[in-house]
């Protein structure tokens, strides 16, 4: 419910919850939001290891990428609590259930604005190195037996290869993520911030969720905000 309010009122809600917070937790979130993004984001097709699963939000949260869209087709995406490291709790996973979850997935993005980027070697495909996010940028990553599916290549608007120089074929998917995450948030460092920072909507909204995450028993706070602004 909290999710709707508008900005002013979050604002209000956040003071309400900033409260109950140690100064360590709140200096904490402000830490973490100078350098997350939604500029960035990425897609997540049937990946079933649940140590890539862990590998793969751990990865995002460590590079501030605040959005995980995972689509679940034909397996169940679990986390592995260890491998995560507790990140997942620090990221926006939004799934994306069924047969028509990956079709709907590419379409919400595209809707938004994001470049359809599929990580995977194809022909006239664009090396990492060259790839610059100057656009808002979804990379989609595939599954551990079949990588990307069809139905992502035909629709991207690029696809990025990641240099080999072995024989192996291709990197584990949680490596390809990390290794394309790790060269992108060197990109948007060097970018000016009014391009890839959070609004203060954004800002807001995301401390809200942190702390509720962080307060034993938040239906208590929430209800009594509600109590007490019944108009809203």
């Amino acid at each position: 419910m909290w999710r709707t309010l508008d900005y002013k009122n979050q604002c209000d809600l956040w003071n309400d919850i900033s409260i109950f917070l140690t100064d360590e937790r709140n200096e904490l979130f402000e830490r973490l939001l100078e350098h997350r993004t939604r500029h960035i984001v990425i897609g997540v097709e049937d990946v079933f290891h649940e140590h890539n699963s862990g590998a793969l939000i751990r990865s995002a949260e460590c590079f501030g990428i605040q959005d995980v869209h995972v689509m679940e087709d034909e397996n169940k995406f679990k986390v592995q609590r260890g491998m995560a490291m507790g990140s997942e709790n620090w990221v926006s996973i939004k799934s994306h259930k069924g047969a028509g979850g990956i079709s709907s997935c590419v379409a919400d993005l595209k809707a938004k604005g994001y470049t359809i980027v599929a990580a995977t070697p194809h022909e006239k495909d664009v090396i990492l190195d060259d790839y610059i996010p100057t656009e808002k940028t979804a990379f989609f990553f595939g599954s551990e037996k079949s990588g990307v599916s069809p139905l992502v290549l035909g629709k991207a608007d690029i696809h990025l290869r990641i240099p080999i120089y072995g024989a192996t074929e291709s990197f584990n998917v949680s490596v390809s993520s990390a290794l394309i995450l790790q060269n992108m948030r060197s990109k948007l460092n060097k970018m000016d911030r009014e391009v890839w920072e959070l609004s203060d909507e954004e800002k807001v909204a995301l401390k809200v969720e942190w702390g509720l995450r962080t307060l034993k028993k938040p239906e208590i706070l929430v209800n009594d905000f509600f109590q007490r602004n019944e108009k809203l």
